[in-house]
C-alpha cells in the first residue's frame, strides 16, 4: 500500500528528494506545533527505507507557508552541504507563477528595489539604498494572460530575498491575490497566497546533471480558471 505522502513527489534518488509543496502548509516546525512537511517527508522516508530509527531529511532552501511549489530536500548530509553552496553561489534557477490584484505597468520589466526585513511583524519594506541593513532585491516578470481585476504573472528571481516577490510586486501596486500581509483587498478561503514555485533548476550535487523539475498548480479553487500553466 503506497504511503499518502508519496503522490506528492516530483523526483526521488539516493540524494534527493523533491516535493510538490501545498499552499498554507508548514515547511518547518514553529511554535504552532503544526505538522510540517519535513516532518512528513521524515516519516515517509523512514517507511520506504523500513528504517528503525530517524531519516535524514535537510532542508536545502524554504517557501513561505502561504506559498506553494518545487521544494527540494536532502537525503544526505553531503547533498545538503553541496546544494547549500550552490544556492549561496546563485547557481539556481527559481521561475514562478503569480497571479496579482490589477495589472501591471508594463508586459514585461525588470524590478529592481532595496529590501529591510522588520523582525516582529515579519515582513519585508521596501526602502532607500541608504538605509541600514537594506538588500538589494531584482527580478524579472512577464505578463501572461490577464482577466477582469487580476493579472498572472511569470516571475524569475535574481536574488532570494525575504519575501522579495510578495513586497516588490505590492510596491508596483500589484499584490499577490489573496496576501493580506502585501495589501491585496481579500484572502482566500485556505489562507494561501497565488505564489507558486512554479520551476526549479540547479546541478545534481553528485552525478553534476543540470535537473529542472515542474510543479502543477494546486487544485484549490483559489486558483481561478484563467491561470493556466503555459
Amino acid at each position: 500500500m503506497p504511503h499518502p505522502f508519496e503522490s506528492r513527489v516530483l523526483f526521488e534518488d539516493n540524494h534527493l528528494l523533491v516535493i510538490n509543496k501545498r499552499p498554507s502548509e508548514l515547511v518547518q516546525g514553529d511554535k504552532t506545533g503544526d505538522t510540517s512537511l519535513l516532518d512528513e517527508a521524515a516519516s515517509y522516508l523512514k517507511w520506504k527505507g523500513n528504517k528503525t530509527g530517524a531519516a535524514f531529511v535537510g532542508l536545502v532552501h524554504r517557501i513561505d507557508r502561504p506559498v506553494s511549489g518545487v521544494l527540494l530536500l536532502a537525503k544526505t548530509s553531503k547533498a545538503l552541504s553541496r546544494l547549500t553552496i550552490q544556492l549561496k553561489d546563485k547557481n539556481w534557477n527559481k521561475t514562478y507563477l503569480v497571479i496579482v490584484q490589477h495589472f501591471p505597468p508594463k508586459t514585461a520589466d525588470k524590478l529592481t528595489h532595496w529590501l529591510k526585513k522588520n523582525e516582529k511583524q515579519n515582513k519585508s519594506y521596501v526602502v532607500s539604498p541608504e538605509t541600514p541593513g537594506a538588500k538589494q532585491a531584482i527580478l524579472e516578470y512577464a505578463l501572461l494572460t490577464k482577466a477582469d481585476h487580476y493579472s498572472l504573472l511569470e516571475i524569475r528571481l535574481l536574488t532570494g530575498r525575504h519575501h522579495q516577490i510578495r513586497a516588490q510586486l505590492a510596491a508596483i501596486g500589484c499584490p499577490v491575490k489573496g496576501d493580506l500581509k502585501y495589501g491585496a483587498k481579500r484572502s482566500n478561503p485556505d489562507g494561501s497566497i497565488n505564489l507558486h514555485a512554479w520551476k526549479l533548476s540547479f546541478q545534481h550535487p553528485v552525478t553534476k546533471e543540470m535537473l529542472t523539475f515542474e510543479a502543477p498548480l494546486p487544485l484549490e479553487k483559489s486558483w481561478p480558471d484563467f491561470a493556466k500553466i503555459p
